[in-house]
């Protein structure tokens, strides 16, 4: 493990201020001109799952954007050719004012681990290794030949390790100067969690935990037995747990991982076949729990709520443990988060609940896309010796819309291109509009600016809804993004009245605008039926009246919350503002804009086969506003659906 990026790139530095007291004006205006020069890096992330790239200019981010996006295949894990291309474009550079181009973690070094892993198992996993090899030999070692080759990139490519480039996005968009940052994912090279200290550009990592013994493929394993797909579908689990009663923590505990004091912890491999197989579990974990794993298709059964109540109870109490720890290591009353596992908002709720840290900032891209951010920001400080400046760090995020936008001009030609009717509003007007239709609970489809970057729709790139509605949930589960009835949705509220309806740890402020923790709904707008200590089946409680803002309510009395601010997102804020006028309710309900297997739309032509494949009603793309029972044609999705990989 190597500490800081000195160690292994190599660098140095010169004073600019004894050039400028020697009297060699020339100097001098060289030195001026150097500084104000734009330094361009480029940032790529790949061959894994959501691969993305991302370009930074003196050390602003100014577009990142995941793959899947414009291939439309969810977490795709090839090279991110369009993505880059699209950093490019926004940034109107060629590759040549590219000053550096660094890869998000060094695969020689995971190459090492995987062949370690196979020798020790062996002869076991034979089939898994002559799967993966080829695989590696081909493309994943020659990472630098396929950028040089498809970038036309001639200069040497650089290489962050994966957890400094997780540590790196978060740490250096914070707005801390210095802060504890925990990174906790399935695996990187070797490592699957680390505590690192930031202060100032450095980023020094203290203590790890290596592979095998990781909680996020703890977590996969539990993903996979409860019929959800690895990589994808953690977060499903998340919003089954409150359905569950945590009734096999003991015996989790007891067989599958051991916890020390100071939050390392070990996995009894004998139970999963990670190692050496194509799946995650083996025959000895399904007889532990007396169950086999259940089939993506088959009903969930209590049996499988409680084994995802479990694990998350366990996933949190772990993360407090090691949480503590980073304390004392580093003594900072901050933190930052990154890596899969801090996407889990559960989680996340519980850490800023604890008073452990006084602040938390988790990097809203928080898996393997947001490395392509971290690498280059790891090069512009640490290895460039930048000096940061945090004054303006929450903003620099931009709410994370740093993907592509599109011209009235060309939605407009889209809209025409297909014989679609359509209204052209004024903001006003729009906001009007779709505060009236949302009243009369109707479900519109928000696409309006840049693209937001990472798993959340804030606003950008939205299905919006009434939250007040008891079965408003259900019908968008079903009706809209066809997908199980259990899954939550978010609210999107006005950040003046979120304190009225939520209570939120203040430990959380810098982490709401992101969706990326559940906070308590205030007791004073809950009513109705007590779901948290509800002992038979949860699932009937659907369509309860619960609350005030039934649609964003979950079983436990919780909500996956955004807070919206003007300065953030003005469109999207004057649309809750006039909601707000109209109803009295400064929310909305906010879901991403696709559909069960899909991608978030990045185009208005894939909006549009969203639009018409579910049961949206009302299409807002930019000022053009359609409404679907006026539509004298409809789109053909027959292909489109044909492409969309159900998971």
């Amino acid at each position: 493990m190597v500490a800081t990026v000195a160690d292994y790139f190599g660098y140095c530095s010169c004073s600019c201020s004894r050039i400028a007291s020697s009297g060699n004006c020339a100097a001098y205006i060289f030195t001026v001109l150097m500084i104000m020069k734009k330094s361009y890096i480029l940032g790529i992330s790949a061959f894994y799952h959501d691969s993305a790239a991302a370009v930074i200019c003196n050390g602003e981010i100014i577009a990142a954007a995941q793959e899947e996006r414009f291939t439309r295949i969810k977490a795709d894990a090839s090279f991110p050719i369009n993505a880059i291309e699209f950093c490019m474009k926004y940034a109107d550079i060629k590759i040549s004012d590219v000053d550096e181009v660094v890869f998000y973690d060094k695969p020689i070094l995971k190459f090492d681990r995987i062949l370690a892993s196979y020798l020790h198992t062996a002869p076991f996993g034979i089939r898994s290794f002559l799967k993966a090899v080829p695989m590696w030999l081909r493309e994943k070692l020659w990472v630098e030949d396929q950028i040089k080759k498809d970038l036309k990139y001639d200069k040497d490519v650089l290489f962050t390790q994966h957890h400094q480039s997780h540590a790196a996005s978060a740490f250096y968009p914070s707005p801390f100067d210095e802060a504890a940052v925990l990174t906790i994912d399935g695996a990187g090279e070797w490592t699957t969690t680390a505590i690192s200290y930031g202060n100032a550009n450095k980023i020094d990592i203290a203590e790890t935990v290596e592979f095998p013994h990781s909680l996020g493929l703890l977590y996969s394993a539990f993903t996979y037995y409860c019929g959800f797909k690895v990589n994808s579908g953690e977060y499903k689990l998340m919003g089954l747990a409150p359905y569950g009663n945590p009734i096999y923590k003991k015996k989790i505990y007891d067989n599958l991982i051991k916890v020390n004091s100071d939050g390392s912890f070990s996995l009894n491999m004998n139970f999963f076949d990670y190692i050496s197989g194509l799946k995650m579990i083996n025959k000895r974990f399904c007889k532990l729990f007396g169950m086999p794993p259940r089939n993506p298709e088959e009903p969930l059964t209590q049996f499988y709520m409680d084994i995802a109540a479990s694990i998350q109870e366990i996933t949190n109490e772990i993360i407090m443990i090691i949480a503590r720890h980073a304390k004392e290591l580093t003594g900072s009353e901050n933190i930052c988060l990154a890596g899969g596992v801090a996407l889990n908002c559960c989680a996340n709720y519980v850490l800023g609940k604890s008073g452990i840290f006084k602040n938390i900032f988790v990097q809203p891209a928080a898996g393997d896309a947001g490395g392509a951010v971290g690498a280059a920001l790891y090069v512009y400080y640490a290895r460039q010796n930048n000096k940061r400046d945090i004054k303006n760090n929450e903003k620099k995020m931009q709410l994370t819309s740093l993907g592509p936008s599109f011209g009235n001009e060309e939605i407009e030609t889209v809209l025409r291109h297909h014989n679609l009717v359509y209204k052209k509003l004024s903001d006003d007007d729009m906001c009007r509009y779709c505060a009236d239709a949302l009243a009369e609970q109707k479900i519109i489809g928000w696409f309006h600016g840049r693209m937001e970057f990472g798993p959340r729709a804030l606003g950008c790139r939205s299905i919006i809804a009434d939250p007040r509605s008891a079965d408003m949930q259900k019908k968008m589960n079903l009706k809209i993004k066809f997908r199980e009835s259990f899954r939550p949705f978010a609210p999107a509220v006005l950040e003046e009245f979120a304190d009225e309806y939520f209570d939120i740890p203040q430990a959380l402020k810098l982490v709401t605008p992101y969706m990326l923790t559940t906070v308590q709904v205030s007791e004073k707008h809950l009513k109705g039926t007590d779901c948290a200590n509800f002992t038979g089946d949860k699932i009937s409680l659907l369509g309860k009246d619960r609350s005030t803002i039934n649609a964003v309510t979950h079983l436990d009395g919780s909500a996956r919350i955004q807070t919206v601010r003007k300065e953030d997102n003005p469109i999207f804020y004057k649309l809750l503002s006039v909601f707000y006028e109209r109803t009295k309710m400064p929310m909305v309900v906010n879901t991403s804009f696709n559909v069960r297997g899909e991608p978030i739309v990045c185009t208005p032509e894939d909006a549009l086969y969203c639009f018409f494949a579910s049961n949206i009603d009302i299409l807002v793309l930019e000022c053009f506003l359609l409404e679907k029972e006026s539509q004298p044609v409809k789109l053909d999705v027959t292909e489109w659906k044909k492409k969309i990989i159900q998971d």
